[in-house]
């Protein structure tokens, strides 16, 4: 069976990382959580004070973005990969509301995309990839296989974001703050002039608003199926 490579697009919270991640566990392909790669180029901003409260310091992000090592490494115990950054393990970090509120703000920077892109693009040479985020097909595989969009209505999507929260503990933050981040982030996501949140021409649209994970995966391994066999 030939490899190829699957982009998983969609808006935030709506499960597409862990769609992909069961996905390209049950085909042995290789996950990549391209969110995750500017969750932690925006833990970085935080860390080094590059943000002023809604305001971010371009031009020292600009200076230091070469130093901004973003890599995944195979957790042995779970067996699904975990983001580090410059040498550390931040996957929990880069869940945050601290940097979920602001990691719209740094991904919707050109340079910084560029320079996730550019990674992006080389972790594919070899196929065999299932990769998320918000412009797989259309930037960075435009010529991918097989592309997946991902929706769900906002009040699902932020029903599901809270619940993730209260499992790791967070007790603070409140249903109502979780969806207005949501629809900022969505808003954000969809109007910026590098890379905008939108379908590409040729994927295909899923609403798991109402699904299981076993039919969303039933439903991908038949969509795989298909294209990898004809």
């Amino acid at each position: 069976m030939k490899k190829i490579v699957i982009a998983i697009d969609g808006f935030s919270s709506n499960g597409k990382s862990t769609m992909a991640k069961s996905l390209a566990k049950e085909i042995g392909y290789i996950y990549i959580d391209s969110g995750a790669m500017y969750r932690a180029v925006t833990l970085y901003c935080i860390e080094n004070r590059l943000f002023d409260g809604e305001k971010l310091d371009d031009n020292k992000l600009h200076n230091e973005i070469d130093n901004i090592k973003v890599e995944f490494q195979l957790n042995k115990d779970t067996g699904t990969p975990e983001t580090y950054l410059n040498g550390q393990n931040v996957e929990s970090k880069i869940r945050s509301m601290e940097v979920s509120s602001k990691v719209s703000i740094v991904s919707a920077i050109p340079f910084v995309r560029h320079a996730m892109v550019a990674l992006q693009q080389k972790m594919g040479d070899a196929k065999g990839i299932v990769m998320d985020g918000r412009d797989i097909g259309t930037v960075v595989f435009p010529n991918a296989e097989m592309k997946v969009f991902v929706t769900a209505e906002p009040e699902i999507r932020a029903r599901r974001r809270f619940d993730e929260l209260r499992s790791k503990g967070d007790t603070k933050t409140t249903f109502e703050e979780v969806l207005e981040n949501l629809k900022t982030r969505d808003h954000l996501d969809q109007t910026r002039a590098e890379s905008p949140l939108v379908k590409a021409d040729d994927a295909i649209l899923l609403d798991n608003s109402y699904m299981t994970i076993d039919e969303q995966m039933q439903w991908l391994l038949q969509k795989f199926k298909q294209i990898t066999t004809n």
